[in-house]
């Protein structure tokens, strides 16, 4: 009832981000997050689950869960198709005390349970808001099912942690970050597709939970350009790095999973990270607003600003131009090279 976690949560912790580092094989944020829960709930008995009746699609059961009705107890809720019922009934159940709360639903669908997110970042509580299928890379079902605006405008919300890892350590991280959290809910943004794991040694997974990070440094230390993305963009954005590296262009990449947990950085950090000085181009396959205050208007932003189309993943980033060759022409150019 006073909402504290169990004495041995750090062990907990730092044996799931071992086996999440020790992961080689390419996997979904959503697949991700099931295996955190997997790890994690048998230590939480308060932990109460539930979905949008999309609980095959968004991954988050687990072999404890119980379905919660009339004839027998559980730590499970089939809600239906009801996202701001849902989300209102966690909120009361949030306010109860005694339990941690945690609902799913495809992302596009948060415009549904708008006003109870809302109400959940006002009223500070503890609330779990996991969203699937967060980005045009979710393929055929079209620009209906496509969330492009629905990511930045959650982050406009005060006091609601939004989550968008690029692997399952940064997935593992949220989850982790999420349950800590006493003064207010967290979304989770997790991808449909396959993403690859992302090596980094153990300072970079504690940074992490700062929301924004150096994943890898120019090979020089003297970047002249930031890379900075989320999610599905990162590994696209080490791959640019990569090839601006042949070209003689020193690139630093900036993986930013929590753009909120990255504001309440000190100054100091968080100029650390995006120097001044050094041009950004970010990257992210939604709607760019949020991240021209970080870039400014020395940098640019590749992102999407219109409704998707009905394709396969692939052939949907191609078309947006979210791929490597863009970020690599982009960067080119903002770094006083223009593109070959």
């Amino acid at each position: 009832m006073r909402g504290d976690l169990p004495a041995d949560w750090d062990a907990r912790v730092a044996a799931l981000l071992d086996r999440c580092s020790g992961q080689a094989a390419a996997v979904a944020t959503r697949k991700a997050s099931q295996d955190a829960i997997e790890d994690l709930a048998p230590a939480l008995p308060e932990l109460l689950g539930g979905s949008a009746d999309l609980t095959g699609s968004n991954l988050c059961s687990w072999t404890g869960s119980r379905p919660a009705n009339r004839e027998a107890a559980g730590n499970y809720i089939n809600y239906g198709v009801r996202e701001f019922a849902m989300t209102a009934i966690a909120n009361g159940i949030a306010l109860h005390g005694g339990f941690i709360p945690y609902t799913a639903t495809f992302l596009v669908f948060s415009d549904y349970a708008r006003n109870a997110i809302r109400l959940a970042a006002l009223m500070k509580q503890r609330q779990v808001m996991v969203y699937t299928h967060d980005s045009i890379g979710l393929g055929e079902d079209g620009p209906t099912h496509q969330p492009i605006e629905q990511a930045a405008s959650l982050r406009l919300i005060p006091g609601l942690d939004v989550w968008r890892p690029a692997d399952a350590v940064e997935t593992a991280v949220a989850w982790v970050a999420a349950l800590e959290r006493r003064d207010g809910p967290s979304c989770l943004l997790l991808s449909r597709q396959n993403l690859p794991a992302l090596p980094r040694p153990p300072e970079q997974v504690a940074d992490i939970r700062r929301g924004g990070y150096v994943l890898r440094e120019a090979a020089d230390g003297d970047a002249r350009l930031v890379l900075l993305a989320t999610g599905s963009e990162v590994s696209l954005v080490l791959e640019a790095q990569a090839v601006l590296s042949q070209q003689g262009i020193p690139v630093r990449v900036v993986a930013m999973p929590c753009s909120a947990r990255f504001d309440r950085q000190l100054p100091a950090y968080r100029r650390q990270v995006l120097p001044l000085a050094t041009p950004i181009l970010a990257v992210e396959a939604g709607h760019p607003d949020l991240w021209w205050k970080y870039v400014g208007t020395a940098g640019a932003v590749i992102g999407i600003d219109r409704f998707g189309e009905s394709a396969p993943a692939t052939d949907l980033y191609q078309f947006f131009g979210i791929t490597v060759d863009a970020i690599v022409a982009r960067a080119r150019s903002l770094s006083g090279r223009a593109p070959g």
